[in-house]
C-alpha cells in the first residue's frame, strides 16, 4: 500500500510503500538528512521527530501507528546514548501510514549555525566532505578486486551513491585500516569539482570530522577548529606572525628577501612552522587526532599569501605589483610542511597586488555585494584594505598605512598586552589624564586602581589608547586642527613639555617611568590616518560620491576602535555615529565560511573577480585628498553627525569661494565619560 509522507521545514512530499524507513523515503524525494553509519542505527544523526494529528493543509491525519513500533536499533542506540525525548531514528523507523516527519536541525547536513565569537551571519554547513561508515567483507583467494576498488564499491553499495575514486595518497593506509578495523571503517568522501575521491579512513566507526581556518596577518595568526558535519568551532587560537623579527611592516619584509639571499625560504619557513604550531595547539587543546583533520582554509593579504605558498613576493614589492596568480590554490596540507596527513589545503583568491585573500574573505562575511545600501569595509592594520559597494558594483583599495596604529613607530606605543594603556581621557580644563590599563577594569582615578594591578607594570600604549589619546588631545585643544602641539599650554599644564623645537604631552609617570605623546607621533598618526582616509575618499568619488551609513571596521585592531574616536580623528567619513560598528576578524570569519561551504566558497570566488581595483598609487586625486585628510577630523569635509555627540573645538571653515573665515562649529553635549 501506498503512504503519503510529507517532511518539514523542507515541505518536501511524496508517496512511499508500506515498510519503506524514513531515511529511504527521505533519499527518495531529496530531503536533506545526514546519516554517517548507514542506516546501522550507530550514529544517531538520522533522528527525526513524527507529528501526530490533523494537518489540513496537506489533507494528512498522522497518528502513532503511522510508523513501526521502536526497534531493536533504537532501544539500544537510547541504552547507549540517549535518543531526543519524541525523537527516532530515521533508519529503523518504517512507514506504515501517512505521516508528517520533521528533520530538526541536528539531522540536516546543511543545517543553519549562527556564530557570535566571529561575529558570523547563519550559514548553511556545506563541507566539502562526507563520512561513510562501511562493512568490508572479507577478502578471499582468488579473488580480482582491490582494496581500493572493494572500499569505492561499498559506499556505492551501502550508501546508494555513485562509486567514488581513491586518491593515491590514500592507497597506503587501507590495508592496514582494513584490518584494524576487523572490517568495519570509515571513509571520508571529498565532493570538488564534480570528482569524488575517498581521501581518508579510519578503522572502525568515526562520526567526526575537523577543518581549521586561518586568517595569516602581518603580525598576527589566528585560527579556528571546526567540526566539519556540525559547522561548530570547537577551539580558536592566535601566535603572532614570526616574520615580524623581518621587518615590522610588509615592505621591510619584502625589502628583506630583496637583500638577503634566499630570505624567501627564511620567511616561507617561518610562517609554515607557525602555522604546524598554531595547528598543534588547536588539535591539543580540543583533543582532537591531527588524522581527524581534513581541510585547512588559509586567507591573508598578498605577501603573505605568496610566502606561505613558498611563492617569491619579491614582484610585490614594485610597480606594477603583480601576483603570481590571483586565483585559489589548493594541494595537500604536506605540501606547505602542516603535519596533517589526511587534510587537503585551500588558499583563498587575491583580488590584486596589494588586496589579497584576507580582503576577499571579509567581503564573504560582511557581504557587501548583498547590500542595497552602500556599505564601507575598512580592515585597519599595518597595510589598511577598503572595499565599498553594493549589489550594483564594488570597489577596492589598499593604503600603506604603516604600523603605527598599531604602537610601532609612536615613542610610548607597544602591542596590545598586560600593562599597555588601551582608553584615556583628558579633562578639558586641567588637562589631566585618566586611563585604564590592560590587566586592570577600573580607571586610574578610580579608588583601588593600584592594588588591581598587582604586579603589573604599566609600560606603553597600544593601539585603541594610541587612537583616543590623540583624539582627546585635540578635543582638549592641547593640538590643532593641523596636528600641531600647542606649546602655550605650557602655562596653563605642566603635562605640556618642551621638546627641542616642538613640544610633548605627559600622560604618564611612575618612580623612573615617564610615557609621552611627542610631535613625532602626532605627526605619525597623521601620515597613517590621512592615507586610509584618502584611499576611502577616492573609492568614495570612484562609486559617484555616495553617502555611506554602513561603516564596518575589521581587524583585530579595528575591534577595538571606538567608532567616535575614529570619527574624531577623521579616519572615516562623517556619518551617523550608530552606523559606525567593529566587526572583529571578518577575514577569520570569512575564512571559516570558505571552510564549512562549498557554495559560500564559491561566492567568494565569483564575487573577487567582479571587484574594481583601485590603484592609489597612480591616482593623480590621491595626494590631494591626502594632504585634505592630515587635518583632525577633516580640512574641509564636514562633520554634521560627529557634531550631535560631541563637542569639537572651533576651526576656520571655508566659504564658498574656498577663503577661510573665522567661525564656531556647532556644540552639542560633551562625550559620555565612562
Amino acid at each position: 500500500m501506498e503512504r503519503r509522507i510529507v517532511f518539514t521545514p523542507s515541505g518536501l512530499d511524496g508517496v512511499v510503500q508500506d515498510g519503506v524507513t524514513v531515511l529511504d523515503a527521505a533519499r527518495q524525494l531529496g530531503v536533506d538528512v545526514d546519516s554517517v553509519c548507514g542506516g546501522r542505527g550507530i550514529c544517531g544523526r538520522c533522528q527525526v521527530t513524527p507529528s501526530i494529528g490533523v494537518f489540513a493543509k496537506w489533507g494528512i491525519l498522522a497518528t502513532e501507528s503511522s510508523l513501526s513500533g521502536l526497534a531493536e536499533t533504537e532501544i539500544n542506540y537510547h541504552a547507549k546514548r540517549a535518543l531526543v525525548p519524541g525523537n527516532r531514528l530515521g533508519c529503523a523507523a518504517r512507514i506504515f501510514g501517512d505521516v508528517v516527519i520533521d528533520v530538526p536541525a541536528i539531522s540536516q547536513v546543511h543545517r543553519q549555525i549562527v556564530r557570535k565569537d566571529l561575529d558570523l551571519d547563519p550559514i548553511t554547513v556545506d563541507p566539502s566532505f562526507s563520512l561513510f561508515y562501511l562493512t568490508v567483507p572479507a577478502s578471499q583467494l582468488g579473488d580480482s578486486v582491490s582494496a581500493a576498488q572493494t572500499l569505492a564499491n561499498e559506499v556505492a553499495n551501502q550508501h546508494s551513491r555513485t562509486v567514488p575514486q581513491v586518491a593515491r595518497r590514500a592507497l597506503k593506509t587501507l590495508h592496514g585500516v582494513i584490518a584494524k578495523g576487523d572490517g568495519e571503517v570509515t571513509v571520508a568522501v571529498r565532493r570538488t569539482d564534480g570528482l569524488e575521491q575517498i581521501v581518508a579512513a579510519w578503522p572502525g566507526f568515526v562520526d567526526t570530522a575537523y577543518g581549521i581556518a586561518v586568517d595569516v596577518g602581518s603580525t598576527t595568526v589566528a585560527g579556528h577548529l571546526c567540526e566539519l558535519l556540525t559547522g561548530e568551532i570547537v577551539g580558536s587560537y592566535g601566535v603572532m606572525n614570526p616574520q615580524i623579527r623581518f621587518g615590522e611592516d610588509l615592505m621591510s619584509r619584502v625589502s628583506y628577501v630583496m637583500m638577503n639571499p634566499g630570505g624567501d625560504r627564511e620567511l616561507t619557513k617561518a610562517i609554515r612552522i607557525a602555522l604546524d604550531d598554531l595547528v598543534g595547539n588547536l588539535v591539543e587543546t580540543a583533543g582532537v587526532d591531527r588524522s581527524n583533520v581534513l581541510e585547512m582554509t588559509i586567507v591573508g593579504n598578498p605577501i603573505m599569501h605568496h610566502i606561505v605558498l613558498g611563492i617569491d613576493p619579491t614582484p610585490l614589492g614594485m610597480a606594477p605589483f603583480v601576483l603570481a596568480t590571483n586565483e585559489s590554490v589548493s594541494g595537500w596540507a604536506t605540501e606547505l610542511e602542516i603535519n596533517l596527513p589526511n587534510a587537503c589545503f585551500y588558499v583563498g583568491p587575491c583580488i590584486a597586488g596589494h588586496v589579497g585573500a584576507d580582503t576577499a574573505a571579509a567581503i564573504l562575511a560582511e557581504g557587501p555585494h548583498r547590500s542595497t545600501e552602500m556599505q564601507l569595509l575598512v580592515d585597519i592594520g599595518t597595510n589598511a584594505e577598503i572595499v565599498l559597494g553594493n549589489t550594483q558594483h564594488q570597489f577596492a583599495a589598499s593604503s600603506p598605512t604603516g604600523p603605527a596604529f598599531e604602537g610601532a613607530q609612536i615613542s610610548a606605543g607597544q602591542r596590545a598586552t598586560t600593562g599597555a594603556i588601551e582608553h584615556l581621557r583628558i579633562d578639558r580644563n586641567t588637562l589631566e589624564p585618566r586611563f585604564k590599563v590592560i590587566g586592570s577594569t577600573l580607571w586610574s582615578n578610580e579608588p583601588g586602581f593600584a592594588e588591581s594591578l598587582g604586579d603589573t607594570v604599566i609600560t606603553g600604549i597600544c593601539g585603541s589608547g594610541i587612537i583616543e589619546i590623540i583624539a582627546e588631545m585635540y578635543l582638549s585643544g592641547i593640538i590643532d586642527t593641523d596636528g600641531v602641539l600647542r606649546g602655550e599650554l605650557a602655562e596653563k599644564s605642566s603635562r605640556i613639555v618642551a621638546d627641542q623645537r616642538t613640544f610633548s604631552y605627559l600622560f604618564y609617570e611612575h618612580d623612573q617611568i615617564k610615557l609621552f605623546v611627542t610631535q613625532n607621533d602626532v605627526r605619525a598618526i597623521q601620515l597613517a590616518k590621512a592615507a586610509l582616509r584618502a584611499g576611502i575618499d577616492l573609492l568614495v568619488e570612484h562609486a559617484g560620491s555616495p553617502v555611506v551609513h554602513d561603516i564596518r571596521l575589521a581587524g583585530a585592531f579595528g575591534a577595538h576602535i571606538d567608532p567616535v574616536y575614529a570619527m574624531v580623528l577623521g579616519l572615516v567619513p562623517d556619518c551617523p555615529v550608530s552606523g559606525v560598528r567593529s566587526v572583529g576578524n571578518a577575514a577569520g570569519a570569512g575564512a571559516v565560511q570558505a571552510l564549512l561551504s562549498r557554495s559560500l566558497r564559491h561566492e567568494m570566488e565569483k564575487t573577487v573577480r567582479g571587484v574594481i581595483k583601485i590603484e592609489t598609487a597612480t591616482e593623480p586625486r590621491f595626494q590631494e585628498l591626502f594632504v585634505a585628510a592630515m587635518a583632525f577630523p577633516h580640512k574641509t569635509a564636514l562633520t554634521p553627525n560627529l557634531e550631535l555627540v560631541i563637542d569639537l573645538p572651533a576651526r576656520a571653515e571655508l566659504s564658498a569661494n574656498g577663503a577661510g573665515r573665522s567661525g564656531r562649529r556647532r556644540r552639542a553635549s560633551n562625550l559620555v565619560a565612562e
